[in-house]
């Protein structure tokens, strides 16, 4: 069997794959789940895995996942919205979802959608070509105080990428103003920047880079979470004595309206799911903690992060 990675590439080179098959799903209706960015990125890989552990555990047989981008990802969260009482649709989202309807004017909000479950996390790294002179985060800092490096990110500004370039900026005592740094779309574009010499050093999730990583073209120079990420040689920025943590999220929504039965059977759906060892084998091949949170729980958590966030954006743009 093809490694999880692997099974994802080949998905993304069939536009609203549907995954069929014999087994008994949720309902008797098609699960779509909903991307509001373009192939390739974190959203879009996080929504295809899913699909495809959903189909290989059996929970599942009828699957699509398809994109719908623009507005920075308000344009999905509406349509969602707008299917009010559809079991049958889901958006995948996260981190970056909150951050873009702060700085944005989309005319719904996160809390008008139903909150089903955060599924994973991962850190940010900082991360430059194998080619770099900098062999330490410490050694890249002292050219990027003086103003001398282009930084890459690959979200929009208000996503996971930007509030960790920020959020590390602002531990090593850099104001926002003095922060250079280019948007990128996904870890595609950041690969190709970093490489031909577009950008200095670059901030993503680990899952987007890692074959690049291992293949011996990029060098992590730290990470932005609570721990070192296992089969990494690079420390964390505490390690590296800047009081700074940040990790990306991810999770799903569905429409508001939902009858009770069947938003029970959804959120069964993914309880089982987290249960059963191919999601667990997923978590481990591309690097994404568990950070399993259903239902209410996750609706708190919502609203934690839009307050969160909010602030952060408010105070990088005074």
């Amino acid at each position: 069997m093809l490694p999880n990675r692997a099974r994802v590439t080949a998905l993304l080179a069939v536009p609203g794959l549907l995954l069929a098959g014999c087994a008994a799903g949720p309902s008797d209706r098609r699960l779509r789940v909903m991307v509001p960015t373009v192939a390739g990125g974190g959203y879009d890989f996080t929504a295809r895995t899913l699909a495809i552990t959903l189909r290989e555990s059996g929970l599942a047989g009828d699957v699509e996942v398809f994109n719908l981008t623009g507005g920075m990802g308000t344009v999905a969260l509406t349509r969602l919205v707008h299917e009010s009482g559809n079991d049958g649709l889901l958006l995948q989202m996260g981190l970056g979802l909150v951050g873009s309807l702060h700085t944005g004017s989309a005319p719904v909000r996160i809390g008008d959608a139903t909150p089903l479950a955060r599924l994973v996390d991962e850190p940010g790294t900082i991360v430059v070509a194998e080619s770099s002179p900098y062999r330490t985060f410490d050694e890249l800092l002292v050219d990027w105080r003086r103003g001398h490096l282009t930084a890459g990110i690959g979200s929009l500004p208000g996503g996971p990428d930007y509030l960790a370039l920020m959020l590390t900026a602002d531990a090593v005592g850099l104001p926002p103003d003095a922060v250079t740094f280019n948007q990128y779309d996904g870890g595609g574009g950041l690969l190709a920047a970093l490489l031909s010499g577009q950008a200095d050093v670059i901030v993503s999730g680990l899952g987007e880079l890692r074959h690049a990583v291992a293949a011996g073209e990029l060098r992590v120079l730290a990470v932005t979470g609570p721990r070192r990420v296992t089969g990494l040689d690079a420390p964390t920025l505490r390690e590296c004595g800047y009081d700074v943590e940040v990790t990306n999220w991810r999770g799903l929504l569905a429409p508001p309206g939902l009858a009770q039965d069947r938003l029970n059977r959804l959120r069964d759906l993914i309880e089982r799911l987290h249960g059963r060892r191919e999601w667990r084998s997923a978590l481990r091949e591309n690097g994404w903690g568990d950070a399993y949170l259903p239902g209410a729980a996750f609706g708190d958590f919502l609203a934690s992060e839009t307050r969160r966030v909010g602030a952060l954006l408010d105070r990088f743009a005074a």
